[in-house]
């Protein structure tokens, strides 16, 4: 699969409606959430084609533990020996995939959103049932700047997860919002920006509260990269203000 450039140095791949982000500095690769099991040979692929090797992968930094985030991190963690950042807070839930907070029955959902049904197909098929837990996890912090290729700066968005935490790279001008704030919403297969629906948030309340700390990077041109559907370059402000239009569902 051949990553596409969303910014300098920034490159997405997009496998079974989920958003994986390699950030290259200096020859090094920094992998930004591992998408699901079956992303880790696309991922591979993806990094060979910028003309990089595995041993090239320096860290991988999480935006939250849920299964179709962490889905190939034992991989990188095992195979590669590469250290995983996450917020403490989601510790739980990476060594246990499947046991997070969400507000409202996630069976429901299909059934009243049936275009959700065609993601959500994609996201088993690609290993959505089968995510290894994963521990010896490095703690980051809110506005620590991680040691790691591009320097990103932690912004820390709960509700989505009780650690959720977005990514700021302030010499590109991106944000990766991890699922924070969204332009597809798996459980709806709504398109635009929100916050995903309460099948999988765990605080619907507090994600939107948290909105307003991705404002507080706002530039003007800034691009936010969100962990589900295409990259957003019409302001975080106007994002932000359409996310609560939509607000909990």
């Amino acid at each position: 699969m051949t990553p596409v450039e969303v910014a300098a140095g920034v490159h997405r791949i997009e496998h079974a409606y989920v958003n994986v982000y390699l950030v290259q500095e200096a020859g090094r690769v920094l992998v930004v959430d591992t998408g699901l099991p079956a992303s880790w040979r696309l991922i591979g692929e993806a990094v060979r084609s910028l003309g990089r090797t595995p041993d090239d992968v320096a860290a991988v930094v999480l935006t939250h533990a849920h299964f179709d985030h962490t889905g190939s991190a034992a991989a990188f963690q095992e195979r590669l020996g590469v250290p995983i950042w996450l917020h403490e807070e989601d510790f739980h839930i990476a060594a246990h995939p499947y046991r997070y907070a969400h507000e409202n029955v996630r069976a429901v959902y299909p059934l009243r959103h049936p275009a959700a049904l065609r993601v959500l197909g994609a996201m088993t098929a690609a290993g959505a049932l089968r995510v290894r837990g994963v521990d010896g996890l490095r703690r980051m912090t809110p506005g620590e700047t991680l040691p790691v290729p591009g320097s990103p700066r932690v912004v820390f968005t709960p509700g989505h997860t009780f650690g959720h935490c977005a990514l700021h790279l302030p010499d590109r001008d991106v944000l990766l919002t991890g699922d924070a704030l969204v332009t597809l919403d798996p459980y709806t297969g709504r398109r635009g920006p929100q916050i995903v629906a309460g099948a999988a948030t765990a605080d619907s309340a507090k994600a939107l509260v948290s909105l307003d700390r991705l404002v507080a990077y706002d530039t003007g041109s800034t691009l936010l990269l969100p962990g589900h559907g295409d990259p957003w370059s019409g302001g975080v402000a106007e994002a932000v203000d359409r996310a609560r239009a939509v607000g909990p569902h």
